[in-house]
């Protein structure tokens, strides 16, 4: 490891689904290792025998728990918290494997805040699983902005050159209709612009997405753009100085952030911005929190029940987002700076 390179978290989720499987897979790939030290945070016991059992090097450096990380290992690195003491079955839901993976991200957010690792890469979690093990959040993003205390956040997808950042996450298409509203996209388009100044050392360009065909062509085909969005754009352009442009039609502008004229696009619902984002870049795009005080990366699926066990899950996304996290932290300029809040387990 040399001195430019950077220590990355790496949580195995779900232990019930492909997180261990794309971890591994991961981390067995030589090249990683020219961009950062790899940490697994999980279970050391399990994650060897899935190695074994999947054909993957099993050579790892284990530390215990409370142990300190060695600042240097020519070895990818176990953070051992031996916390899987029974059985858990693939593709189900299981409060063993929830309240472990919710253990795996409290573990992480604790070593970024002693600065033991510069940033954290996470494979996916069963909100079911981790409801049923005491964690009452609806995914890693809520889960990571308690435990840092951070109240301004939003979810990201970067896909090559552009990033999409999320007006509204998992709601129905209704409900995030009724956020469309200029304070919310006004105090979106500053955060956008904040964390990106901060994730890549320089200040974006920005454009955001109308939420009616064509963005409404001036109010013909719906009244948000003209009443709620347009106004914001103005007023963060105008009053803040930010690059931002908009409202465009959803149809087009995706492609034109992807083709490198803009850094991010703002999307006013989840599906809207991800079925962008696959279709561009699936496999290769990155979800990441914006407004944590620490890089977190992401991979773009879930924890695929149906094919857990079996040795298929491809690894691409898991590899980016690791890679992502550590030229990230390279370049990310806000200081680390947090206590970890406490999570109490309900029963």
């Amino acid at each position: 490891m040399s001195e430019n390179q950077k220590k990355i978290g790496i949580t195995i989720g779900d232990i019930a689904g492909i997180g261990p499987e794309v971890v591994l897979k991961a981390v067995a790939d030589k090249t990683l290792h020219e961009f950062c030290l790899p940490i697994i945070i999980g279970d050391a016991d399990l994650l060897t025998k899935t190695a074994k059992s999947s054909g993957l090097p099993a050579d790892f450096r284990v530390v215990k728990n409370g142990d300190k990380i060695p600042e240097n290992s020519d070895k990818t690195i176990i953070y051992d918290l031996a916390n899987i003491n029974e059985e858990v079955e693939f593709g189900k839901e299981s409060a063993v494997a929830g309240k472990a993976s919710g253990e795996y991200i409290e573990t992480a957010v604790r070593l970024c805040s002693a600065q033991e690792i510069d940033a954290i890469s996470t494979a996916p979690i069963n909100k079911k699983s981790l409801s049923l093990g005491g964690y009452d959040f609806q995914g890693h993003t809520e889960f990571l902005a308690y435990l840092t205390g951070t109240k301004e956040f939003a979810m990201s997808f970067f896909a090559g050159n552009m990033c999409v950042v999320l007006l509204s996450t998992h709601l129905s298409l209704l409900d995030a209709l009724k956020l469309v509203k200029k304070d919310k996209l006004t105090d979106l388009i500053k955060l956008t612009h904040r964390e990106l100044s901060f994730l890549l050392g320089k200040k974006p360009k920005i454009a955001v997405a109308g939420v009616n065909p064509h963005a409404s062509e001036g109010g013909m085909f719906g009244s948000e753009e003209n009443a709620e969005m347009n106004p914001a754009i103005i007023e963060c352009r105008e009053k803040f100085e930010i690059d931002v442009q908009g409202s465009f039609s959803a149809d087009t502008i995706y492609l034109r952030g992807f083709r490198g004229e803009f850094d991010a696009v703002i999307a006013c619902y989840h599906d809207q911005a991800t079925i962008a984002v696959k279709c561009l870049s699936f496999g290769d795009s990155v979800n990441v929190t914006l407004g944590l005080p620490f890089v977190r990366t992401s991979v773009d699926h879930g924890t695929a029940f149906d094919i857990a066990g079996k040795n298929i899950a491809e690894s691409q996304s898991m590899t980016t987002a690791i890679k992502l996290a550590a030229k990230l932290s390279k370049t990310y300029s806000r200081r680390l700076n947090f206590q970890p809040n406490s999570v109490r387990i309900t029963s």
